[in-house]
């Protein structure tokens, strides 16, 4: 990742002090505005929201970006190269290192590709993390020096973390959602729901959900 990554802020940055920042961490082939969209249904009195834009063009000059290569088929089998989604994650820290003062706390939002960058963030760092939301996603299915889910485990109160999905979800296979169930369940306050016929995406009610989950837990 560039250095200095390019961001779009939800407000300018002389409002931004004290709030609570809610760092957007898009899917695969989408960019920094992607989730900035939803703001509309997001809470504002006293959030700043941050999209930050992945690394990587899509290989082979599809549309947006990525935080690291997949192989494998949408939906039966994904393989993610651990090493790269690592150095997003450290890359994203670094990030929040430089930039976090001021704030109250950080959050994190992930969709699909992102919730593995958010949850890897997570893992790495707990103790740069107030709570984190994750949609349609997946978690790393990976140990390493990096991951140190002993460190987050131990944690108390864990970490609240809202998982939202849609059970016939076309894009993240089974094996990942199991992965996703039982790391949660170990490692953070898990709220999870699922949306009926909602696909690989988000709906209105999910968004009510988040909107709720936000200012519950950052009260």
């Amino acid at each position: 990742m560039t250095p200095h990554p390019t961001v779009e802020f939800s407000r300018p940055e002389s409002e931004r002090p004290g709030t609570h920042l809610v760092l957007m961490l898009h899917g695969y082939g989408s960019h920094e505005k992607d989730l900035l969209g939803l703001l509309p249904a997001l809470p504002q009195d006293g959030f700043t929201y941050a999209g930050m834009r992945a690394p990587d063009p899509v290989p082979g000059g599809g549309p947006g970006y990525s935080w690291f290569a997949l192989q494998g088929t949408f939906g039966q089998h994904i393989t993610a190269d651990v090493e790269e989604a690592q150095q997003a994650a450290a890359d994203v820290v670094s990030w929040i290192e430089r930039n976090a003062e001021g704030y109250s706390d950080v959050t994190l939002f992930g969709f699909s590709q992102g919730m593995a960058v958010a949850t890897s963030v997570l893992r790495h760092r707990p103790d740069l993390v107030r709570a984190v939301v994750g949609l349609s996603g997946f978690v790393l299915d990976a140990q390493s020096d990096f991951l140190d889910d002993a460190a987050l485990s131990s944690m108390s109160p864990k970490v609240p973390f809202f998982y939202g999905r849609d059970q016939e979800d076309p894009v993240i296979p089974s094996d990942m959602v199991a992965f996703n169930l039982d790391w949660l369940r170990d490692h953070t306050q898990v709220t999870k729901v699922l949306y009926a016929g909602m696909g690989h995406g988000v709906n209105n009610q999910e968004m009510k959900h988040v909107s709720e989950f936000l200012q519950y837990s950052l009260r």
